[in-house]
C-alpha cells in the first residue's frame, strides 16, 4: 500500500470512528497518531511532537486564563450587564446576549463562555415569559461568530496563524481576526434578531441549569437569618483595635456569641487588623450580643446605614454553603449550635434545620438534618470536598453566578489587559504570553494548580496534540498535494474565489460531523498545498478555512456548546438546521467575497 493510501486509510477511519462515537475522541486521536508511527509515515518522535507544538501549549494556556475570568466574577459581571441592558425587549436581549457571548468567548474560549452566559439567559427567558428555545441557539451561535474576532477565540485560529507563518505568508495578528469576525457577528446577529423567532422552537427543555443569583436571599430567609446577624461596631479604645480577625476573635463561653466576620467602615471585608469604625458580625441571642458589646466597648449598628444581609453573608472573599448530613456519615451525633466553627476553624455553623424547623442550641446532629455554613471560598471547596456531608448547591457555582469582580478582578484584568498587549504587539511568541498569562493566574492565587488543571480541557489538547502529526504525514506523502492538485483541476479554471468555495464546502461539511479542530488539521495542508499549485498566497485561503471552521450550525454534535444547549433549549437534531443554514451562508459568503479583499491572493 503506497504512504497516500496509508494516510486516506488512517483519516477514513478516523472519521468513521469520529461518527461512530463510540470511542472517547481523545483515544481515536491518540490511535490515529500511533497509526502514523506503525506504518512507518513518522518516527515516535514525530508521531508525538505535536505534543510541544508551541500552539498546543498556548491553547492550554488559554483555558486557564480563561478559568481565572470566571473564578473572579468577570464572566458573572457579564451576566450582570446583560441582565440590566437587555430590559423586555426580545430583539435587544437577542443583540445583547450574543455580542457579550461572541467578546466573551473571544476571549476565553466558546464553551467557557457558553457556560457562564447559558443560566442567565435561560432565567431572563422565564422572567420575559418566552421560551429558552427561542434564545439558546442564537446565544451559541453568537459565540461561533465571536470566535474569530480575535487569535485566542477558537483552537482553529491558532492553527491558521501558526500555518500561515510556517508558509511564508507571515503570520496573523491578535486583532486581525476580527476584520472578518466583526462582519460575521453583525451578520449572525441580523439574521438571528430577523428569523430567529420564527425558526426556532418554542419549547422549554429539560434540565434547565439553576438561577443562583439570588440564591443568598433564598438561604437568608429560609433559614430565618435577617434577625439573627448583629452589626457592631468597633470604638475607639476597644479591645478589639489592632486584633486579627478571625473565628475565635469574640467567642466567649459566659457570652454565647460568635464572631462570623469583619468589615470595613465602608462595608468591604476587612482582611487586616481591626480598626475603629470598623464593623464585626456576630451570631447569637440579643442578651449575649448586648453583653459582649458592653465588655468590649462596640456599638450596635443602627440599621440605616450598614450592609444588607446578603452582601455580609456573600462577597469576594467568602460564601456560603447549604449542606445535608446523610446516614452514616461521621457528623452523626456530634451536637452542633449556629455560631460554632467546624473542627477545621475555618467555617462558621449559621444555622441549623430539621424538616425545616431550627435547632436548639447544642442539639445532636442526626441524618437529614441540615446545615448552612458560611467561610472563605478556598475553604468551602476545601472543606466540603470531603466525604460526610452532601452539598446542596455548589459554592463554586454560586460564585460564579452571583459575586461579580470578585476578589483578584483587577489583578485577572491586568493580567489580561498585559497578555494581549504582548500578543497584539508581536513581543513575545503567543505560547509564551499564554503560559507567562496562566503562571501569574496561578502565582497570584487567582486559582490553585489544581483548579489550573482541572480548567484545560484536555480532549482539545490531546486531539491538537495528537493530529499534528497527521498534517506533517499528509504533506511529506503527498496526500495533501493529491487533493490539492484535484481540486485545483477541478475548480481552478474558475479562479482562486472558486478555490476558496470548495475549501469552504469541504472544511464546512467535514465540521458538521467531527471536531472543527480536527477538520482544520486535515483541510490546512491541503489548502496551503491548493495555493502554491496556483501561484497564490495561502493566505486567504486559510483564512477561509478558519471561517468555514467556524459555521459548525447544522447539528447538535459538531460542537460542545451545540449540545450544551440541547437539553435546556428542548431541541431536536433537525431544528439546528433551520436557523444554522441561514448562518452558514452568511459565512459562505464572508469566506468567498470578503476575505480575499483582506488578505490578497
Amino acid at each position: 500500500m503506497s504512504e497516500i493510501a496509508i494516510v486516506f486509510s488512517i483519516i477514513g477511519a478516523m472519521i468513521g470512528l469520529f461518527v461512530w462515537d463510540r470511542l472517547p475522541v481523545p483515544v481515536v486521536c491518540l490511535a490515529a497518531s500511533l497509526a502514523l508511527w506503525a506504518s512507518g509515515l513518522l518516527d515516535l518522535r514525530e508521531s508525538l511532537a505535536g505534543f510541544g507544538d508551541p500552539a498546543v501549549v498556548f491553547v492550554a494556556a488559554l483555558f486557564v486564563v480563561g478559568a481565572g475570568m470566571e473564578a473572579v466574577g468577570l464572566t458573572a459581571w457579564m451576566g450582570q450587564v446583560l441582565i440590566a441592558r437587555a430590559g423586555d425587549s426580545r430583539a435587544r436581549l437577542v443583540v445583547w446576549m450574543m455580542v457579550l457571548c461572541g467578546g466573551l468567548g473571544a476571549l476565553i474560549t466558546i464553551n467557557g463562555a457558553v457556560a457562564a452566559l447559558l443560566p442567565v439567559v435561560v432565567v431572563l427567558a422565564i422572567r420575559l415569559g418566552r421560551s429558552p428555545g427561542k434564545l439558546l441557539m442564537p446565544l451559541v451561535f453568537g459565540a461561533h461568530a465571536g470566535s474569530m474576532l480575535l487569535l485566542t477565540g477558537t483552537p482553529v485560529n491558532v492553527l491558521v496563524a501558526e500555518a500561515s507563518a510556517n508558509a511564508g505568508a507571515g503570520g496573523v495578528g491578535y486583532f486581525e481576526f476580527a476584520l472578518v469576525g466583526v462582519p460575521l457577528l453583525i451578520g449572525t446577529v441580523v439574521i438571528a434578531v430577523l428569523f430567529g423567532d420564527r425558526l426556532l422552537p418554542d419549547r422549554t427543555g429539560r434540565n434547565l441549569p439553576p438561577d443562583l443569583s439570588r440564591h443568598v436571599t433564598t438561604l437568608v430567609e429560609h433559614y430565618r437569618l435577617r434577625g439573627a446577624l448583629t452589626h457592631l461596631r468597633v470604638r475607639e479604645g476597644s479591645a478589639l483595635v489592632g486584633e486579627v480577625a478571625s473565628a475565635g476573635l469574640v467567642e466567649t463561653e459566659e457570652d454565647g456569641a460568635r464572631f462570623v466576620l469583619a468589615l470595613r467602615s465602608d462595608g468591604s471585608p476587612r482582611r487586616e487588623p481591626l480598626a475603629a469604625g470598623d464593623w464585626i458580625v456576630v451570631n447569637g441571642p440579643p442578651e449575649a450580643v448586648a453583653a459582649l458589646a458592653a465588655r468590649l466597648s462596640l456599638a450596635v449598628s443602627e440599621e440605616a446605614g450598614r450592609p444588607a444581609v446578603e452582601d455580609t453573608l456573600l462577597n469576594r472573599d467568602a460564601g456560603l454553603a447549604e449542606v445535608v448530613i446523610p446516614p452514616r456519615s461521621a457528623l452523626v451525633g456530634e451536637r452542633v449550635s449556629p455560631g460554632m466553627t467546624t473542627p477545621s476553624g475555618d467555617l462558621v455553623v449559621l444555622a441549623c434545620h430539621r424538616g425545616g424547623v431550627p435547632l436548639a442550641p447544642l442539639t445532636e446532629i442526626a441524618p437529614g438534618d441540615t446545615v448552612l455554613l458560611r467561610g472563605t471560598w478556598q475553604a468551602l471547596e476545601k472543606r466540603l470536598a470531603a466525604p460526610g456531608v452532601l452539598v446542596v448547591d455548589s459554592p463554586e457555582l454560586l460564585r460564579r453566578q452571583a459575586v461579580a469582580m470578585g476578589l483578584g478582578a483587577w489583578e485577572m484584568v491586568a493580567i489580561l489587559g498585559i497578555m494581549v498587549v504582548l500578543l497584539a504587539s508581536g513581543a513575545v511568541p503567543p505560547a509564551v504570553a499564554g503560559l507567562l498569562a496562566a503562571g501569574a493566574v496561578v502565582l497570584l492565587g487567582i486559582l490553585d494548580m489544581d483548579a489550573a488543571y482541572r480548567a484545560i480541557n484536555w480532549t482539545t489538547v490531546i486531539l491538537m496534540g495528537a493530529l499534528m502529526p497527521l498534517a506533517t504525514a499528509m504533506e511529506r506523502s503527498g496526500a495533501a498535494h493529491l487533493m490539492a492538485d484535484w481540486i485545483v483541476q477541478t475548480l481552478g479554471g474558475f479562479g482562486p474565489r472558486a478555490l476558496i468555495a470548495g475549501l469552504f464546502v469541504l472544511t464546512a461539511l467535514l465540521g458538521q460531523v467531527i471536531s472543527n479542530t480536527a477538520t482544520a488539521v486535515i483541510v490546512i495542508p491541503i489548502a496551503v498545498s491548493a495555493a502554491a499549485g496556483m501561484g497564490v498566497s495561502p493566505q486567504p485561503f486559510l483564512m477561509s478555512v478558519g471561517v468555514a471552521a467556524a459555521a459548525a450550525f447544522l447539528t447538535p454534535v459538531s460542537t460542545a456548546v451545540n449540545l450544551m444547549v440541547m437539553e435546556p433549549g428542548g431541541y431536536r437534531f433537525g431544528d439546528y438546521w433551520k436557523l444554522g443554514l441561514p448562518m452558514m451562508l452568511w459565512f459562505f459568503v464572508v469566506a468567498v467575497a470578503l476575505t480575499p479583499l483582506i488578505w490578497r491572493f
